[in-house]
């Protein structure tokens, strides 16, 4: 199992690219179950969720080959209607293949989501959706199967804000019969990139975006030809190691408009960014001062960037009150940042990081994929040497970030 190791106190300099979204390009990747054809999807990451979600597409009969971040899907026939555990486990993103087979084959057999173990994150919102839309469902043995001849647009009001809910029932809704509303539905700028990639094969979606979401169902979609926007959260994540390290750097080929509230936190920790187009430049401060954050549905502060921050605000100048209103059981990493030094008292959904001079240098383990990108921004800022297990977390989000961080001047290597 790979390692990364990490000697910090090291300035960060210099110039990285961001690569594709993450979180964009699995849903997009589904959305080629909607077409029978050819699909090429452009600027993708080479990561193992990615590689995990077009091992999933083969099973179902799709040829799926990703080379120079373009992949090409071939979608001319569905040949299974199941998606296993032994996929489903290890991505819980892997539930969005539900929506699109059902639109195109009317039959779905999905095993329950795994993926990180950050809380329950329950599907019940999807499932609620797809009834509404005349499909029947049945669960058993730790599957769900959906049959409908063929979905009807129906008006869905969601409890709360869900991304993968709100974009398997929009890609259901592409080719259901009639309209569908989805209300009260997930903003995140990867909702919008998918409805884009939808609409770009021939779907009519307005108001992606924004809470209301009204989709009007068309026959037949045409296959992909699409650019996957930049990760937001790997932007953030640079950010954060160049503001613990007190560097100076610029990222490149990143959408700071999808970024405003960690950006605007930032500021209030004494961070000197300058957006330009798709640049960023960051200037870290000599310490940072303290703030407090709220974890919120887009736009407000990502939950995905909570543990990374967390990060900076253990050396930062004060006490800083972090509340995760997102998901429960995302605290994980306070104990390993513990072991470096911090000063964290996490209670219930609370944390309350209390800034020290300095980490220290500790053997750690990464628990899901923000948890170890936090890490590596501490160890980065940590005197003496962190090794953080468990790495293959990291590479489920990031693509080559240890290559990336030694570019920018940081002492950090993979050991195999």
């Amino acid at each position: 199992m790979d390692k990364i190791e990490i000697t910090g106190g090291l300035k960060l300099r210099g110039e990285v690219a961001i690569s594709g979204a993450k979180n964009a390009v699995l849903p997009i990747m589904t959305a080629a179950i909607l077409s029978s054809g050819e699909n090429i999807i452009k600027n993708v990451p080479h990561l193992r969720d990615v590689m995990t979600m077009g091992k999933l597409l083969a099973h179902l009969g799709c040829g799926f080959h990703l080379e120079n971040n373009r992949i090409l899907l071939k979608t001319k026939k569905i040949t299974s209607m199941d998606a296993p555990y032994d996929f489903v486990k290890t991505m819980r993103a892997s539930v969005l293949v539900l929506g699109p087979l059902v639109a195109r084959t009317g039959h779905a057999r999905v095993s329950l989501p795994g993926g990180c173990a950050i809380g329950a994150r329950p599907i019940n919102l999807h499932i609620i959706g797809l009834e509404r839309m005349g499909a029947k469902i049945t669960l058993s043995e730790g599957y769900i199967e959906v049959k409908a001849k063929r979905l009807r647009g129906a008006t869905i009001y969601f409890d709360i804000p869900t991304v993968t809910g709100t974009e398997n029932l929009m890609m259901a809704a592409a080719l259901a019969e009639g309209a569908t509303v989805l209300e009260n539905a997930a903003c995140e700028p990867e909702v919008t990139d998918l409805a884009n990639a939808l609409i770009s094969m021939g779907a009519k979606i307005h108001g992606a975006g924004t809470s209301v979401i009204k989709i009007n169902g068309v026959n037949r979609l045409k296959p992909l030809n699409y650019t996957v926007i930049p990760d937001r959260i790997e932007t953030a994540t640079f950010i954060a190691a160049a503001a613990i390290t007190q560097g100076d750097i610029r990222i490149k080929k990143c959408r700071p408009e999808h970024l405003e509230a960690v950006i605007s936190k930032m500021r209030e920790a004494g961070v000197k960014i300058t957006p330009k187009n798709d640049r960023l430049t960051v200037r870290g401060p000599e310490r940072l001062s303290s703030v407090d954050i709220k974890t919120m549905p887009y736009p407000g502060f990502p939950t995905d960037m909570q543990a990374q921050f967390m990060a900076m605000m253990a050396v930062a100048d004060g006490t800083s009150i972090i509340t995760e209103n997102i998901f429960e059981n995302r605290f994980m990493h306070v104990a390993e940042m513990s072991r470096m030094g911090a000063d964290i008292q996490a209670e219930g959904s609370t944390a309350t990081v209390k800034g020290v001079k300095s980490l220290n240098g500790a053997p750690v383990m990464a628990t899901d994929l923000r948890a170890s990108a936090s890490l590596v921004v501490a160890g980065l800022a940590a005197k003496g040497t962190t090794v953080i297990d468990r790495v293959y977390h990291l590479d489920r989000g990031y693509e080559r970030i240890e290559e990336k961080l030694k570019m920018l001047g940081a002492n950090v290597r993979r050991i195999k």
